[in-house]
């Protein structure tokens, strides 16, 4: 009973307070995009597999095997990329009330990268009928832990301040990992579809747009956008030489 009550505890969310009386907003009439693709050269290793043998309910999920999320590569497309604005921005901007979704499912995080607002409620279920173990690494909110020992268990998280990246793990099953990007506004995105991304809503100005891949490290460029003016940008990572990490 006391690890179910450790388990099921969660994070009350604050009510929004709105903005300040001076507070600026960003005018969605007159804001621009950046939009664009992460690409890779080279040849791209293949990810190696998980040892899901190491548990029978996650080689029962995963009976064809699986193998690790690092490169997911879609004709030429880097997926599983943090691109965001690295600038700090002189606007308000309200937290988001619902929720992100964080699930433990056939033995991996999924989604295995995402992004959440500072103030909003990040929330982690157990969909597998197996014990998980939520392990934030924060260093700069908390190093925050949760035990899930039974199927449809679900904790809250709620990060305080931006950091890029806070990597998950589970304690119990050691390959299972997952990288979120806390952020104090909404200009971000995770590469889908072949490594596209769009940063909507963006106002005019410069900013240093940065593109994070968990084994490939940052790259970053600088853009200028005018009034309902969109830009397309392309970052290219080159693939890691044979033998490396």
């Amino acid at each position: 009973m006391l690890l179910l009550g450790i388990a099921c505890g969660s994070q009350k969310q604050a009510a929004p307070s709105g903005p300040p009386a001076d507070a600026k907003i960003v005018d969605e009439s007159k804001a621009g995009s950046v939009s664009g693709q992460v690409t890779i050269e080279g040849t791209v290793p293949s990810s190696p597999p998980v040892p899901v043998s190491a548990d029978p309910y996650c080689a029962g999920q995963n009976p064809n095997g699986a193998r690790f999320e690092t490169f997911v590569v879609d004709n030429g497309g880097l997926e599983n990329v943090f691109v965001y604005v690295k600038d700090k921005l002189d606007y308000y901007f309200e937290a988001p009330t619902s929720p992100v979704k964080l699930d433990q499912k056939g033995c991996h995080y999924s989604p295995h990268v995402l992004g959440v607002r500072v103030g909003q409620t990040l929330a982690v279920s157990n969909s597998d009928d197996t014990m998980h173990n939520v392990h934030a690494i924060s260093q700069g909110n908390g190093e925050w832990t949760k035990s899930q020992a039974l199927k449809n268990m679900s904790n809250e998280k709620i990060f305080t301040a931006r950091e890029v990246m806070v990597p998950f793990k589970c304690d119990v099953h050691n390959w299972m990992y997952a990288y979120v990007g806390v952020m104090d506004h909404p200009y971000f995105a995770v590469t889908r579809d072949g490594g596209k991304f769009e940063l909507k809503n963006l106002p005019a100005g410069t900013y240093t747009v940065e593109a994070w891949h968990e084994k490939l490290g940052t790259q970053t460029q600088s853009v200028t956008i005018g009034e309902k003016q969109s830009m397309e940008i392309t970052f290219t990572f080159k693939a890691p030489a044979a033998g490396t990490d």
